[in-house]
C-alpha cells in the first residue's frame, strides 16, 4: 500500500494576477502623485473674476 501526497495546487503561483495588482498599485500611486502636485486654490475673490470677464 503506497501512500501519494500531492501538494501541486500549493505551489501554484498567479503571475498574471501578482503583475496585473502591482500595476493597479502603481497607477493609484501616479494618479495621487499628479493630483499632490496640483495647487490648491483658496480665497478666490469671485468678484474680481467676474470684472475681469467684463472688460
Amino acid at each position: 500500500m503506497q501512500t501519494k501526497i500531492i501538494i501541486d495546487m500549493a505551489v501554484t503561483r498567479l503571475k498574471r494576477k501578482d503583475r496585473r495588482n502591482k500595476a493597479v498599485a502603481n497607477n493609484k500611486v501616479e494618479a495621487i502623485k499628479i493630483l499632490k502636485q496640483r495647487p490648491i486654490i483658496k480665497l478666490v475673490d469671485i468678484e474680481a473674476i467676474k470684472a475681469s470677464f467684463a472688460k
